[in-house]
């Protein structure tokens, strides 16, 4: 998460959304930039709130994404280091040599059929819809951009800090582009339907 006090500014960071690339335009342009201590960056806004509730009184925003094509491109991402540790890279040895939560999912899914069909099982945190990121019963994200049009939105959310426009957004840990819709097979596709309905709901999205 991101966290201006001098604009009153939080943004919560849905995982595999472009909040790394939003993270890296913004903080640079926000001298106060911070986090909340004891949080992950990507801390839900109940933890963030349950940690400093005076933050909801702050505008808040975040980015959501597709759930069958954030899906891939988690898993795509878990694939790249992978490669990258096959190769020698120590960076990558080093994550899927240890304890974290990607070394554990390349470890235990050989591949994107068990990520979905039993990651989303076993690990919280895959199963996790991101209307929970960026809601509380009583507090919702007032801006909730899109991935799918994320330069249209990091425009509007530089303008509403009052930060200069941005020409070029860039892509910050993207994984290469592909089409969901080549990857799933229909009990794939309708297991994602079920653990992400709140999110196709609130959202609109289609397969």
């Amino acid at each position: 998460m991101l966290v201006s006090d001098a604009h009153r500014f939080l943004f919560v960071h849905v995982q595999k959304t472009g909040g790394v690339t939003i993270d890296g335009l913004l903080r640079p342009q926000l001298a106060d930039a911070r986090s909340v201590d004891g949080l992950t960056r990507h801390a839900r806004l109940d933890q963030i709130l349950s940690a400093e509730p005076d933050l909801g009184d702050y505008s808040i925003a975040g980015i959501v994404r597709n759930p069958w094509a954030r899906l891939l491109s988690w898993w795509s991402m878990v694939e790249r280091f992978r490669e990258l540790a096959e190769q020698g890279a120590p960076k990558a040895q080093g994550f899927l040599s240890g304890k974290g939560f990607l070394a554990v999912v390349a470890r235990e899914y050989a591949d994107f059929e068990a990520f979905v069909l039993r990651g989303t099982l076993e690990r919280p945190r895959l199963r996790t819809p991101q209307l929970a990121y960026l809601s509380t019963p009583t507090r919702r994200a007032d801006f909730i951009g899109r991935q799918e049009t994320f330069d249209a939105d990091v425009a509007t959310l530089v303008a509403r800090l009052g930060l200069p426009p941005v020409a070029q957004v860039p892509r910050d840990n993207a994984s290469a582009p592909r089409d969901h819709r080549d990857a799933f097979t229909p009990k794939m596709r309708d297991r994602v339907a079920e653990v992400f309905a709140d999110d196709i709901e609130a959202f609109g999205y289609t397969f």
